[in-house]
């Protein structure tokens, strides 16, 4: 009786109508959805479940509709294991920008993770600090989530991780313990192309094994197998200009003639995201994303001496050599007592996969799928070539202009 002789009492002083304290009510209970706060569990994530909640399969679209910009809220709570790496930072910018939350487990220093946090408004790329051996450390990271993106990839192994592990074992945890969890409704596991328990790749066999493995954990999950990345930060074309800026040359196993689909690192981010867009056809399907051209290992390196503009020359060099100049360091990795270089050019396991080509499967899940048509590689995806220009951006000519033909690279 108090409380209602009070608000009478402020209603005459401030001379507000029946009818405004009536708008403000339908206001209220109308925007209290739309203003729930991402990521929250027990029975707070009760009362908000329904103005959040990613839809199951046939049910709905995961994200929710709002001006769509990185201050909106998607409803997407996404963790992203191995954010920090390559791909990492194209998929939170993505998944940002729309206004998604981004938690980003890292095991590194704490610069590792500091270019993320510009992505997303203030509050949605939260880092957390975790140990991939460590169980209640990742149930932690993926505890207020409803996305799981499984990034964690290694093309070399070293003294503490090896590909078993890292392509297998932590992915087939990864998938357990969001099955366990039970508010993980996208589960998406990034391969590669070509993952086959055939490959003669070790690496391959290892993501093969990873996607059988998070399938029969998470049956619902998104495996997808993206093609040689290329991008600014890439660790192809970037180690082919350095090292072609430095002696004047590119070797090239078997000839260069195996044959690859690279793809642009922003299109397959994308197709990443779109896959949570959808209303759940994605949901336990293999997608193969692949650039829309192919090129041999030699039409590869011809693009790279041609944006640095530098004469072509080139190195021939057959498997066995190859596989004998890599060799010591993996007879070696485990039996010296400090660490090992990293591999660059010559890494055993890489010249294994390129034996065979790399190429989109005839009848696979592709871009087309996801309703995105990929960059081709010539032009803007390879245009951070210019900085290994020897006299800058505007410095040179290409082989074309010079000798009026492309096709000029001698061979030794």
């Amino acid at each position: 009786m108090q409380a209602a002789a009070l608000r009478r009492h402020l209603l005459d002083q401030y001379h507000i109508s029946p009818a405004s304290t009536a708008a403000i009510a339908a206001f209220r209970s109308a925007a209290q959805p739309a203003l729930a706060p991402q990521g929250l569990g027990g029975a707070d994530g009760a009362r908000y479940m329904s103005a959040r909640a990613p839809a199951v399969k046939g049910a709905g679209h995961l994200v929710r509709k709002g001006t769509g910009g990185r201050s909106s809220v998607s409803g997407i709570v996404a963790t992203v294991f191995g954010a920090t790496g390559f791909l990492g930072r194209y998929v939170v910018q993505q998944l940002a920008k729309m206004g998604s939350q981004v938690l980003v487990p890292f095991r590194g220093g704490e610069d590792s993770h500091r270019h993320l946090k510009l992505m997303g408004d203030l509050g949605q790329i939260v880092p957390m600090n975790y140990n991939p051996r460590d169980v209640n450390s990742i149930k932690t990271a993926v505890a207020k989530s409803n996305v799981v993106i499984n990034l964690i990839g290694r093309e070399f192994e070293t003294r503490n991780y090896g590909f078993e592990e890292v392509n297998h074992q932590m992915a087939e945890q990864l998938a357990t313990i969001s099955k366990e969890h039970g508010g993980i409704v996208r589960f998406i596991q990034v391969s590669a192309l070509g993952a086959s328990a055939s490959s003669p790749s070790r690496l391959l066999r290892a993501k093969a094994a990873g996607e059988e493995s998070v399938l029969k954990e998470f049956p619902e999950a998104t495996i997808m197998r993206p093609a040689t990345l290329i991008g600014t930060e890439d660790r192809i074309l970037n180690r082919w200009a350095m090292y072609a800026k430095n002696w004047g040359f590119l070797p090239l196993v078997g000839g260069g003639s195996t044959k690859i689909q690279p793809v642009y690192v922003v299109d397959v981010a994308a197709a990443i995201v779109n896959s949570l867009k959808d209303d759940g056809t994605s949901m336990g399907k293999t997608y193969e994303l692949g650039g829309p051209d192919v090129y041999t290992i030699r039409d590869l390196a011809e693009l790279v001496f041609e944006t640095i503009r530098e004469y072509p020359r080139y190195v021939n060099l057959p498997f066995p050599i190859a596989r004998a100049i890599a060799s010591p360091r993996e007879m070696l990795l485990n039996k010296v007592p400090f660490p090992l270089p990293t591999p660059s050019n010559f890494n055993l396991d890489q010249i294994n996969a390129l034996s065979v080509d790399s190429l989109v499967s005839e009848n696979a899940l592709t871009f087309a799928d996801l309703e995105i048509k990929p960059h081709k590689l010539k032009g803007y995806p390879t245009e951070f070539l210019v900085c290994y220009r020897k006299g800058g951006p505007s410095f040179g000519s290409t082989v074309s202009e010079k000798m009026g033909s492309a096709d000029v690279a001698p061979r030794f």
